[in-house]
């Protein structure tokens, strides 16, 4: 069953701006209209990069709700959901759904790693329970448990699951299961590095890190692909590629809080246990951005 996607483009996956004492909630609200002037498509709210793990259950439900609200009728919001709680994620689906998320987006389980089997298991129990669509999210550096060629073939056959941001970085394992699911299953780059040979065999955008900073060159990047004018977005990648490569000089969020607050955008600390940005990888970090044309104070 050939599925439409969630969104196509760009879509940010936000970074969480903090105060001493809690999410700068007001500062939150500004960064999605920042998105929005950008020709973004669709936030991702509460991902890897907005630092979700570290939140209280209030501050993620407030920012789900948040980013809806600020949203509504400008972007499409997709959720992160996750964890090696079944039942706990299924909650935070349905949170989600109930708060009118436009998807969801569900990570592999981690730590009590699961086969492929129960993989399918995993994802087919929550995507059986809630109506809002899922993104599958594919990241085996971070939960190390990929999802196999096979294993998206059977999770295409379920109505309710749109597609996969795919972050392994195998282009080649890609292409494989892009041959047996066809329009099956919508995908998304999960990598910014990726973005133009994912969408050249048929990836309907990125789900960025990127794009919190420079997100109209990112919008501009994904609508050069879709119109299917690779030699352009090729020269805009290269342009682009030493600070997508600079933005994973440390775990991510920490080198793209560091660039926005270096440009700034004032968006706060880390939370622990992530923390601030090494000097030598934070002079890289600034060189980079000065080359594409970004300011720093």
């Amino acid at each position: 069953m050939a599925k439409t996607p969630i969104f196509t483009g760009s879509c940010t996956a936000i970074v969480t701006p903090y105060l001493e004492n809690g999410v700068d909630y007001e500062k939150y609200a500004e960064l999605i209209d920042f998105q929005y002037a950008g020709g973004t498509s669709a936030i991702l709210v509460c991902g890897t990069t907005g630092e979700n793990p570290t939140h209280t259950a209030e501050e993620h439900d407030k920012l789900v709700e948040l980013t809806v609200e600020k949203c509504k009728g400008r972007m499409k919001v997709i959720v992160g959901v996750g964890g090696y709680n079944t039942e706990h994620v299924l909650e935070q689906a349905k949170q989600a759904e109930a708060a009118g998320a436009d998807g969801i987006l569900m990570v592999t389980p981690y730590y009590n790693k699961t086969t492929q089997k129960g993989l399918v298991a995993h994802f087919t129990y929550v995507a059986d329970r809630v109506n809002v669509p899922m993104i599958v999210y594919n990241v085996p550096s971070r939960t190390g448990i990929g999802v196999k060629p096979a294993t998206y073939l059977e999770l295409s056959k379920h109505p309710n699951i749109n597609g996969v941001k795919e972050a392994s970085g195998n282009i080649a394992e890609y292409a494989l299961t892009r041959s047996m699911c066809g329009d099956d299953l919508v995908f998304w780059s999960g990598n910014d590095s990726d973005t133009v040979p994912m969408m050249s065999l048929g990836a309907k955008g990125v789900i960025s890190v990127a794009s919190n900073i420079i997100p109209a060159d990112v919008a501009r990047l994904c609508k050069l692909c879709l119109d299917g004018d690779f030699t352009a977005a090729a020269a805009e990648y290269f342009r682009l590629a030493d600070f997508f490569d600079k933005l994973f000089i440390e775990t991510n969020p920490i080198p793209v809080k560091a660039a926005m607050n270096l440009a700034g955008m004032n968006v706060g600390k880390l939370r622990l246990p992530l923390v601030e940005i090494s000097e030598g990888a934070k002079a890289k970090l600034i060189e980079s951005m000065h080359a594409i044309g970004l300011k720093t104070v």
